[in-house]
């Protein structure tokens, strides 16, 4: 085994990507897009509806905390220099009455001496200058007894008797926060009990709204279903949506494509059997004939015109065979290569020599000195160049000449067969790669298949065929024809020995 087979069996394809064979369906794809984001907002808006409803609930706490503040804080006074209170105990039990919470109440001196209420309550962290310019009840949260607590709070400005600076006392005021939470409670339980019972009706909107929106696929598939095999017609895209035009129109142009390919193949298939027809009828009449014959003669001329019909039978089958092959060939494929245009050329004209001294026809090859390298694939390049020599061969007269000439500019690479035969019309030049066409009036053997299989195979090779009249012939009454195949070069590789250019 040499190396490079040992390489091609080394070789493995890369594996698909796995997301390549699953099939995804659409409606599931914008259901998944809908729902999961309202899916992820709902715990969302539950965290935010609850941090919104502790902000409500807060709020007429508050306010009757502040309420209880500035009532003890008018009970402070000062009497000869001290700080006294005038809270009874009827209204320490109000102040303090409460089915729910714990209520907690301070009144401290300005050196934090204790005046009323609960001695263990926590202390406000402020500065003393924040003191003095504090005039309002402030809130806060914190712990009375290991359980969480609202307090509110203000620094209380008390004259003196004498005249002198103000004292500064403070009135606290603290609640537990168990009613805040069954107000917070049932402002969520108010705001997302609802939610539990739209949620499900949204999902099924959504679904309703997607199936709806979706139908038009579906009626489209069933009119696609109910079409019968051999309707090309076109859908019409005024039965669809807006958005799925695009691909309708898509549609329509692979329907219109797979019709001319369908009558193509049709019109191929009747022309190929008319056009064996003509052969088999006359292998069948011949050897009827020579079955009937009895002298010698004429039965070697009828096995004679039975050897020209099957000859003929047989080049029609290899030339529909070639025009098959060429027409399957995939387009700039992996088939094709870099190969020297000249060698091949050369290598065909060497086959058709013996074809040429049969006819008694000059045959002859010209190429530069250089290769003319180009992309392609050696087998159908063979079978184009030997149907341009061989429909040179049997339209040139005995005695004229046919030339096969390589060369190449800057852009292109030139195949040329030239002949000294009669020629084609300008007006016949397109219509003779055409499919079994013929032109009136020739004589010459042919199943009017090569010049189709020429351009089919340049097609694929990214060729242009183009006729002319042939500028070198002599004799006005046979003008020739060249054909001349222009291929594009290949881009030129770059050049290793050429230092980069540096930049800086």
């Amino acid at each position: 085994m040499n190396p490079s087979q040992e390489a091609e069996l080394a070789y493995q394809p890369p594996a698909p990507d796995a997301d390549e064979d699953i099939q995804h369906s659409l409606f599931g794809e914008i259901l998944d897009w809908m729902l999961a984001p309202l899916l992820l907002l709902w715990p969302m808006s539950i965290a935010i509806t609850y941090l919104v409803a502790k902000s409500i609930a807060n709020q007429p706490f508050d306010h009757a905390l502040e309420d209880s503040v500035t009532v003890l804080a008018q009970q402070v006074r000062s009497v000869d220099g001290k700080l006294i209170k005038s809270l009874s105990g009827s209204a320490r039990d109000i102040l303090r009455a409460d089915d729910i919470d714990n209520v907690y109440f301070q009144i401290q001196g300005p050196r934090g001496e204790h005046i009323d209420g609960d001695r263990d309550m926590p202390q406000p962290v402020i500065d003393d200058e924040d003191k003095t310019s504090a005039g309002g009840v402030r809130f806060r949260n914190d712990a009375m007894h290991g359980t969480p607590v609202r307090i509110a709070f203000a620094y209380v400005r008390v004259e003196r008797d004498s005249g002198d600076d103000a004292q500064l006392a403070l009135v606290q005021v603290a609640e537990t926060l168990e009613k805040r939470a069954q107000l917070a409670n049932a402002i969520i339980k108010g705001v997302i009990l609802p939610q539990f019972i739209v949620l499900p009706v949204v999902l099924a909107l959504v679904w309703f709204a997607l199936a709806r929106g979706l139908s038009p696929l579906a009626q489209l598939q069933e009119r696609i279903r109910a079409r019968s095999p051999e309707d090309m017609s076109p859908i019409a895209p005024t039965q669809v949506p807006e958005e799925i035009t695009p691909l309708v129109r898509s549609l329509n142009e692979m329907l219109a494509r797979l019709s001319q390919n369908i009558d193509m193949q049709k019109r191929f298939i009747a022309d190929a059997a008319h056009q064996m027809r003509t052969p088999l009828a006359g292998m069948r009449m011949q050897s009827e004939l020579a079955l009937r014959q009895t002298e010698q003669g004429e039965i070697h001329r009828s096995l004679e015109q039975l050897a020209k019909s099957s000859q003929a039978a047989t080049r029609l089958v290899n030339q529909l065979l070639a025009l098959a092959r060429a027409e399957n060939q995939q387009p700039a494929g992996g088939s094709l290569q870099q190969l020297d245009l000249s060698e091949l050329a050369r290598d065909v004209v060497q086959d058709w020599v013996q074809a040429s001294f049969a006819h008694r026809i000059d045959l002859g090859f010209e190429a530069p000195s250089l290769p003319v390298q180009i992309s392609g694939n050696p087998t159908m390049l063979r079978e184009l160049l030997s149907n341009l020599i061989d429909n040179a061969l049997r339209y040139t007269p005995a005695g004229g000449s046919v030339t096969v000439r390589v060369r190449d500019d800057l852009d292109h690479a030139y195949l040329e067969v030239e002949d000294t035969g009669p020629g084609i019309a300008p007006g016949e030049r397109e219509r003779v790669f055409e499919r079994f066409y013929r032109i009136l009036g020739n004589t010459a053997e042919g199943s009017g298949l090569g010049l189709a299989i020429v351009r089919e195979i340049a097609q694929q090779h990214g060729a242009e065929v183009d006729i002319y009249t042939n500028p070198r012939a002599t004799n006005p009454k046979l003008p020739g024809a060249l054909f001349r195949l222009s291929f594009p070069l290949p881009p030129a590789p770059p050049d290793e020995d050429t230092e980069p250019p540096h930049y800086g």
